[in-house]
């Protein structure tokens, strides 16, 4: 009996172990892909912390997400890529195949009015805006074709080379040798001179050897400022620029040219006046008088009165070899004329006034007249010097 049922029960068994392989053998396939289908899918990555730099890659990834996401999902993760490709925020790289396609450069530019333009396609510029100076930010080198200059800088210190001075020395009396060069062991500036023979203010035959351009000596100041630092020469340069200063000479107060104390500026100061003031000038050279002036202007070869003491850029024939020129002056802190004008001291205290005014005289590109005026103290003027002998 025992053996006759498990005999017709034995193809029900076998039934069933088979039904129950092939049951395990679908559950294991069915795992298997979705497994695999599950590793293909992207997860809906965020776009504040993390983006790829690539928009390549970017839309790559947009595209799985898509196809493995359901329609809401996929529609939020386009919408983050797009917003996070278009931001400048901060860039993560994801793997190191994003590394590799990374943007070539990232310029922060603060300042519209710079133009820098970047020959370097690896190099990452920042353009500070306060001084819009090119500051490379990695190992390579970086070429810009553009200069960028700040925008505060004035009054730049050059070199005398910047203007050639022997361009108002041209002509016969350069091509005769009349002009001699000196150096003033100052600073070793290089001037010219040259001696002229005349009649002075008695009318008496007078020889003087007198320089032929306008002493530029001391240091910078500001053109709204008063020159009162009695411890050194100070100088203004014509639009607060000191190639003005190479070209034109050094702009002095009354005062400064005296070498006297700023007080007297604004007050009397006759006893401190000297026979042959040096002043600002060289060692063994004095200040310019109306009197040596006079004698220049008289020259035994000037046939042309004062415009014989002009350079010809000044509307004159400079006959004379003296080669005045247009330096312009500060006139109440103002700077004037340039090229049309000039004016300098006499070391003279005017008559009347004495404590606001001194003597000076003037020229510009017109002018016939040798006057001799009262001006206040407080300008701006061209200083000359003769050779004490």
């Amino acid at each position: 009996m025992k053996i006759f049922t498990l005999r017709h029960s034995w193809p029900v068994i076998l039934e069933a172990k088979r039904r129950e392989s092939i049951l395990l053998a679908m559950a294991l396939v069915f795992a298997v892909f979705t497994a695999c289908d599950s590793g293909s899918s992207s997860t809906d990555p965020d776009p504040i912390a993390e983006v790829s730099s690539s928009s390549d890659e970017v839309s790559k990834n947009s595209s799985s997400s898509q196809k493995n996401a359901d329609k809401e999902k996929s529609s939020s993760s386009e919408k983050n890529a797009k917003e996070s490709s278009s931001s400048a925020a901060t860039v993560k790289n994801s793997s190191s195949s994003a590394s590799d396609n990374k943007s070539s450069s990232s310029i922060k530019k603060e300042d519209s009015s710079s133009s820098v333009v970047i020959a370097s396609s690896s190099s990452s510029i920042k353009v500070d805006g306060s001084s819009a100076s090119v500051k490379p930010e990695s190992s390579s080198a970086v070429t810009s074709s553009a200069t960028v200059a700040s925008s505060s800088s004035v009054a730049v210190q050059s070199s005398s080379s910047s203007y050639d001075r022997t361009d108002a020395f041209k002509g016969t009396l350069w091509r005769a040798g009349a002009y001699k060069t000196f150096v003033d062991t100052r600073d070793n500036r290089e001037y010219y001179y040259i001696q002229i023979t005349g009649e002075d203010t008695a009318g008496k035959a007078a020889t003087i050897k007198v320089m032929a351009e306008n002493l530029n000596v001391g240091e910078f100041v500001w053109g709204f400022e008063d020159q009162e630092d009695d411890s050194k020469i100070e100088r203004y340069c014509y639009d607060d620029d000191t190639t003005n200063c190479n070209k034109y000479g050094g702009l002095y107060q009354w005062a400064e040219m005296m070498q006297l104390p700023s007080r007297c500026n604004t007050e009397s100061c006759a006893n401190l006046i000297k026979p042959n003031h040096q002043g600002i000038c060289p060692s063994g050279w004095r200040l310019l008088t109306y009197n040596d002036y006079y004698i220049v202007v008289h020259a035994d070869n000037n046939k042309y009165g004062v415009e014989g003491t002009r350079a010809g850029r000044f509307g004159g024939s400079d006959d004379t070899g003296y080669s005045l020129i247009g330096a312009g002056y500060s006139w109440d802190h103002s700077f004037r004329n340039v090229e049309e004008g000039t004016y300098w001291y006499y070391p003279q205290e005017s008559s009347v006034g004495e404590d606001l005014f001194v003597y000076a005289s003037a020229q510009n590109n017109a002018s016939k007249g040798n006057a001799k005026d009262e001006v206040y103290k407080i300008h701006g003027f061209s200083v000359r010097c003769v050779m004490v002998e």
